[in-house]
């Protein structure tokens, strides 16, 4: 038996907005289900995400801590960004994000894994990138605003974000699952057998 995930989509036989917010929106389908039956099913729809493991020469992963209010906590994250516009290249994306939150380029960049934050509710797609040879950027630093004109920025070795992760006390998504890829692929076959940066990514297509 292959062990992979295979597109599928079952019928549906109405569709509602009922909430439309700056970036996402909240959407209801009326989905059959196998037997016949036919149920509602609320969900987010998201434009999708990119997120950046940054690896400087000494072992250390570039983290920022920011204030998310949802769940009421300062947590320590990876870069991120949307992807604000429809069909833009990812590496593209993250490249700016990069820049942006923390005002570093990369020479090398690879895909650690592609996942999906909560598909049980929502439709976000992420594309979780490893980025190396990081230099400072040239020109001014990006102005931020908002939650970001409140983040901190540091580099921490990748086991201890590992030992944070598994203890409990480090909680973002893309934090986790990256660094835990990046963990695996160390262990494994190595960096050099990680997907190309402009892999295809079928949840969402784009354009080299």
């Amino acid at each position: 038996m292959t062990i992979e995930d295979t597109p599928e989509e079952w019928r549906v036989t109405a569709t509602t907005t009922p909430f439309r917010g700056n970036k996402t929106s909240v959407r209801t389908d009326d989905v059959v289900m196998p037997d016949g039956t036919v149920v509602k099913r609320d969900y987010q729809v998201h434009p999708g995400s990119v997120a950046i493991v940054a690896l400087d020469d000494a072992g250390r992963v570039l983290v920022l801590r920011q204030y998310r209010h949802p769940v009421r906590r300062k947590l320590w994250e990876v870069p991120a960004g949307l992807l604000d516009v429809p069909g833009e290249n990812p590496l593209h994306a993250a490249q700016r994000e990069l820049y942006e939150e923390a005002h570093v380029k990369a020479e090398d960049w690879r895909v650690l894994t592609d996942v999906y934050t909560t598909p049980g509710g929502c439709d976000e797609a992420v594309r979780i990138f490893l980025a190396r040879e990081l230099s400072e950027a040239q020109g001014e630093r990006f102005q931020v605003s908002e939650e970001e004109a409140d983040m901190e920025l540091a580099r921490v070795e990748l086991a201890e974000l590992v030992r944070g992760v598994l203890a409990g006390e480090l909680h973002n998504n893309c934090l986790a699952v990256g660094v835990l890829a990046l963990t695996a692929a160390l262990a494994g076959e190595g960096l050099a057998a990680l997907r190309p940066a402009e892999a295809p990514w079928p949840a969402r297509p784009f354009e080299s």
